[in-house]
């Protein structure tokens, strides 16, 4: 099933990217000519592991790699078209370069993406364990990437599935039906996504060979439909931006607080209707591993404002359950 899409213009840039960065190449960078580059000096600790690891599917994201030497690399498509961003800490200072068409944009939304906007300070702990894990990890900062399609995809292929199969999917079909990434990431298998016209017309089957159902499919294929609409919750407040995501038909709490958790950054998207999060957090704070999305919200109340950073730091801190029931036997419908 495909939709159709008059051409459009770039969207404008965020406000958080209002003032452009002081680069040292051309004023554009061609997919195969020299980066962009900035460096940048955080305002207190930054652990890019930690930052930008909710970023990545799986061991083998097309869209992501950290390499060996601890650099980061991140191939997406911005309002201004695909870019491949590398990005790295080199003492107190991080170093950037981009590439492709979006590569000004990846380098203006540099801070925000390492976690600039976010106000670690703002979380007060009232538990011991938070307290010692934040002290454990100073290097926490929640991301916001300002895109919304790129983390609301994957995390629909996410729903009611084990990650596995979604890291599957996800991989199949941006390598698929995505582009290679710009810029010298040949030998690290860089692909950017989709843009929504592409997403719209993968036909049939081949959402079936990526083992994707009917309902999963159907939802991406009306999100891109009004993926520009959607592009503006990333500059709505929290409660507006859920509100606008979940008018689409099969996107509902958990993918819309999955998506701008990445998206805006928000330090109180808390995910409900979790498979385990209730568990770990009923836990980690009352040694319930039965706790429900009731007794976790409950119990997230003392950090009302800041409870995704609380789960943030409660899945850090390795007091989480063990397990007692084999893991859920991952379906396939391929071969049907």
């Amino acid at each position: 099933m495909a939709g159709r899409f008059a051409p459009r213009t770039a969207r404008p840039a965020l406000p958080h990217q209002a003032a452009a960065p002081p680069v040292k190449a051309a004023p554009s960078s061609s997919p195969d000519g020299p980066p962009l580059t900035r460096e940048w000096a955080p305002p207190g600790p930054l652990d890019l592991r930690l930052v930008l690891g909710p970023l990545r599917r799986g061991p083998a994201d097309p869209t992501f790699r950290m390499a060996a030497d601890g650099t980061f690399w991140r191939a997406t498509r911005t309002p201004e078209g695909p870019g491949t961003l590398r990005v790295a800490a080199r003492g107190d200072r991080v170093v950037a370069a981009a590439w492709g068409p979006g590569a000004h944009w990846l380098l203006a939304g540099l801070p925000a993406l390492l976690g600039a906007e976010d106000d670690p300070d703002a979380f007060v702990p009232r538990h011991r364990l938070l307290a010692l894990t934040r002290h454990r990890r100073p290097g926490l900062r929640l991301l916001r990437t300002g895109l919304v399609m790129e983390s609301l995809i994957p995390s629909i292929l996410e729903q009611k599935v084990t990650t596995d199969e979604a890291y599957r999917a996800w991989r199949h079909l941006v390598r698929r039906f995505g582009t290679p990434a710009p810029g010298p990431t040949a030998d690290l298998g860089l692909h950017v996504m989709p843009d929504p016209r592409g997403w719209a017309m993968i036909p049939s089957w081949e959402w079936h060979k990526a083992n994707v159902d009917a309902k999963r499919s159907s939802t991406i294929l009306r999100a891109v439909r009004v993926a520009r609409r959607l592009e503006e919750a990333a500059t709505m407040d929290l409660p507006e931006a859920q509100a606008r995501l979940q008018l689409i038909p099969g996107i509902g709490p958990w993918t819309s607080s999955e998506t701008l958790q990445r998206s805006n950054g928000a330090a109180d998207a808390v995910t409900v209707g979790d498979l385990h999060l209730p568990g770990i957090v009923g836990h980690a704070l009352a040694d319930n591993r039965d706790a429900d999305d009731e007794e976790m919200l409950t119990l997230l109340t003392p950090y009302e404002g800041q409870r995704h950073r609380a789960t943030r730091l409660i899945l850090l801190s390795g007091r989480t359950p063990s397990r007692r029931a084999p893991r859920m036997t991952p379906g396939n419908i391929t071969n049907l």
